[in-house]
């Protein structure tokens, strides 16, 4: 038996994840996260080859003459971070609008007045490619050094058919560039841009810009922000059906400012996911569960727009919807790149436990990607995104916020940061 490139080895707690790759976590079985005590992991050409206790590992002859060895004593170990919904392609910032927020104006009335995501779109556009691809190169690397292996990745701050094809064209770019795996989503419909109603403009997404996407294969799902003053109930029906049409996976953002129906509309699509959900209805919670839609939940934008209003992930989790858990990293509502950060909000705020939270960071977040047989957990045969936390337990992972928790990442088998 050929030894293993890299084994990690004698890990006080190793969270694999395992069983969970077929179908979502859903209920108890978010807590079930496959941990074994004094664990290890051999990988070779970029795959996991075995999982189990170092005394194992270690008897089954992996480690050879060049294999590298991680000694992960006092620490736990963990599939790689996917970060399920992120906006993190765009150029320039809006601290500005800080103060604005401070004062009490409404995120909605910011947006209404040219700010908000209007006013990323006008920083995108005037940017080039490449001041575009540096910004988010930056960003992306500051992910993947808080344990992020996999990010689902929106375009949406073009708003025209060849800004959105430029964007959906510099994500592939990063995609082969950098070392996070990126996953592609179109999102034409992020905002109604001016001079356009909002019936013009969802004709020019569904007629011009969604057929445009989908004959050049630059993305894999189709996302719109479907909210009261954005796109409504109906406009959102008529883009996603469009998509799905046109062999588009569907996401959508759902009731994140109100009740509006949101949830309903991605259970009855079926759509991979529904996000934000702040205001999600009972009967929309009941929904997603039936269709096994997944909710991504986005703690940091709750956090950031101070509003002390959260998902009702245990509520969620009650009627069987999966839950997965996301930065949100965007210019304006949730400018972080921190899954570790999310996490201590998600157990603070969306009372999730620490074994739940992990689940949603992880498998749950692959499947909400579709890349849960690659990514998600440590099992044999997926590929060698791992992490070593310098923590001594998983409590620890989210009670002590504010610090990068991260010791190591493996991507693809490949040591890519470390302390």
């Amino acid at each position: 038996m050929p030894s293993a490139d890299l084994v990690i080895h004698s890990a006080d707690m190793m969270v694999t994840m395992r069983g969970h790759s077929d179908s979502p976590a859903r209920r108890e079985g978010m807590a079930e996260i496959g941990l074994i005590e004094n664990g290890a992991v051999a990988l070779r050409e970029g795959q996991i080859v075995a999982v189990g206790s170092t005394e194992d590992i270690l008897a089954e002859g992996w480690v050879g003459p060049y294999t590298v060895q991680i000694n992960a004593q006092g620490k736990v170990v963990t599939p790689g971070f996917v970060d399920p919904h992120t906006h993190v392609i765009y150029a320039g910032s809006r601290e500005n609008e800080l103060s604005l927020k401070l004062k009490g104006v409404p995120y909605m009335e910011i947006l209404q007045q040219g700010g908000g995501i209007h006013a990323t779109v006008r920083d995108t556009r005037l940017a080039s490619d490449a001041e575009v691809k540096t910004q988010t190169r930056s960003r992306l690397k500051t992910m993947l050094s808080h344990g992020t292996t996999t990010a689902e990745v929106k375009s949406g701050y073009g708003l025209t058919v060849e800004e959105e094809l430029r964007m959906l064209r510099l994500i592939k770019e990063l995609n082969m560039e950098q070392d996070l795996d990126l996953v592609p989503t179109f999102m034409g419909a992020h905002a109604v841009p001016s001079g356009y109603t909002e019936d013009e403009y969802t004709d020019y997404v569904v007629e011009d810009m969604l057929p445009q996407v989908a004959s050049r294969g630059l993305a894999e799902f189709c996302d719109v922000f479907c909210e009261p003053g954005v796109f409504s109930v109906q406009s959102s029906k008529r883009i996603l059906s469009k998509a799905k049409d046109l062999n588009l996976k569907l996401k959508i953002h759902a009731d994140e400012l109100e009740a509006s129906g949101g949830a309903e509309l991605g259970a009855k699509l079926e759509a991979i996911s529904a996000d934000h959900l702040l205001q999600a209805s009972d009967e929309g919670i009941a929904a997603l569960a039936e269709r096994g839609v997944i909710a991504v939940l986005l703690p940091a934008t709750s956090f950031n727009l101070a509003k002390n209003s959260y998902a009702r992930a245990r509520a969620m989790i009650e009627a069987g919807v999966p839950v997965a858990v996301a930065t949100d990293c965007n210019p304006g509502s949730s400018p972080t790149e921190s899954m570790p950060f999310v996490l201590t909000l998600a157990c603070l705020y969306l009372r999730l436990t620490p074994e739940e939270a992990l689940t949603a960071a992880t498998i749950n977040a692959a499947h909400a990607v579709g890349r849960a047989a690659q990514a998600g957990s440590l099992e044999v045969g997926k590929q060698g995104d791992i992490l070593v936390l310098n923590v001594p337990n998983l409590n620890y992972l989210p009670y002590h916020f504010g610090n990068n928790p991260v010791d190591v990442v493996i991507k693809n088998g490949r040591i890519v940061w470390r302390v």
